[in-house]
Formats: C-alpha cells, structure tokens, sequence
C-alpha cells in the first residue's frame, strides 16, 4: 500500500498535480487489520472512520446504519418542508411530490448500502409511513392497506426490485463490468438439479460473516434464482421490469 501511495504522489509531482495531504486519509477495514501508518510526501496521512463516496456514507465497519439513519433524515426534513408547503395532501399531486422529492433519497445507490437489519429497515420505513398518513382521503386503516390503495410498494420490496434490476443487467452484459467478477454462474452436472436447469442461475458463495452476506454479490443469488426462466432471460431491462413486476 505504502508503495502505490509513493507511485500516486510521484506521478502527481510529474504532472504539477499535487495531492493536499491533509484531504488524503486512510481507513482501515477488518477486526484483524494491523492498522500500518501511511505516508503521503513524508507526510503521515490521517486516518479515518467514515467517508462518503459518490453520495454514499462508508464507515470502517461496513454496515450501513450510519447511512440509514442520514438518508432517513435529509427525507424527512423534505417531507417537512413539502407538508408545510401543501395543506391539502390528495393522493395524486401528494403521493407525485414524495415520489420525485422524498423517496429518491430514500433509494439512490440502494444496491450499495442495502439495510442489513431490522432496525435500519424501519427507520427507512417509517419515512414512507409518515408520508402516506399525510395522504387525505384513504378508507384503508393499516399501513399496508394504505399503499395498496396509493399503488405503492414498501421500501424493501423496492430495494428488491433495485437489486434485480442490477443483476439483471451485470448477468446479461447491460452494464460494461465483467459479470465474472461478480458472480459465479452453475456450471453443468451430470445430475440435473432445479438450480442447473436454467444457464443464469447463480452458485451462492460462502460466507461467515453476516455483513458479507449482506453484500450485494451474496444477498441477491438466492432471489435470482428463484425468478421464472423467462423473467431471467427477458431481451431487455425495460422487459425485465415489465415481467418482474407482473409476478410480483
């Protein structure tokens, strides 16, 4: 690590494109990590616990709580805002606004940071739940009657979606990253078994920690495979959508 760090800087001193030490940091990951000093131009670097990367909070233990409870909180200030701003709450212009203004923040990058708990599912959850019970006019008494009536689906069962549409698009080549790098695909048997049967069915890899088993990689073999053969083989995402939301 030490040694790429040396490269970097040399190839920036080269280039009149020096780094600012004191914005480069380093964050150690694992229990067993033997946390090494690193330095930038004989400058020892800081080291960090979080960093937010393309919109996206990472912190040195992996779990995405911290990013839960931020996301859930940037939108339930613009909920704030947008109950303020409308009184009469109806289910078309209402349920619009959350849609483009609210969920978004919800959603955006979910396959990243997917909940692995409970807890940060709720706190998620509960965002959507208060802004259906600002809607005027619903006759269903629980919060899945609600989005019934609203045509809306939970959070989870979003993030579901999100994640298929994401390895629809690796499995088939939609995406310019190397389906191998991600996924290991059953190869052929001599003994014909309900997974072998279809070509895009995935092997599960092994896993002993819980957080690696809520990676994206992991959490979404047992899912894929379990969709219809002509859901896995649609011609397109947009297809892919259409057939996953019609068995769902």
């Amino acid at each position: 690590m030490q040694t790429a760090i040396d490269k970097l800087s040399d190839w920036a001193d080269k280039w009149s494109m020096k780094f600012n030490v004191n914005k480069c940091k380093i964050m150690h990951l694992g229990k067993n990590n033997p946390k090494h000093q690193y330095t930038m131009n004989n400058i020892p670097m800081i080291s960090s616990t979080e960093e937010k990367d393309v919109g996206v909070l990472v912190t040195d233990n992996l779990k995405p709580s911290k990013h839960c409870a931020q996301v859930a909180q940037k939108a339930n200030q613009v909920l704030g805002q947008m109950t303020r701003a409308f009184h009469f709450r109806d289910r078309f212009t209402f349920i619009r606004l959350y849609k483009q203004y609210v969920r978004c923040h919800l959603e955006f990058a979910s396959c990243v940071w997917n909940p692995c708990s409970k807890a940060d599912c709720d706190v998620l959850e509960r965002v959507q739940y208060r802004a259906v019970s600002f809607v005027s006019g619903l006759k269903g008494s629980t919060y899945e009657e609600k989005l019934k009536e609203l045509n809306l689906q939970t959070l989870e069962d979003r993030r579901k979606r999100a994640d298929m549409i994401q390895t629809f698009k690796i499995v088939n080549g939609f995406d310019n990253v190397d389906r191998n790098t991600w996924f290991k695909f059953i190869g052929e048997r001599e003994q014909v078994t309900r997974l072998n049967q279809d070509s895009l069915n995935l092997a599960k890899p092994v896993a002993r920690l819980e957080i690696r088993k809520n990676f994206f990689s992991h959490r979404v073999i047992d899912l894929w495979n379990s969709l219809p053969h002509d859901v896995k083989h649609a011609k397109n995402p947009l297809q892919f959508k259409h057939l996953y939301d019609k068995n769902h």
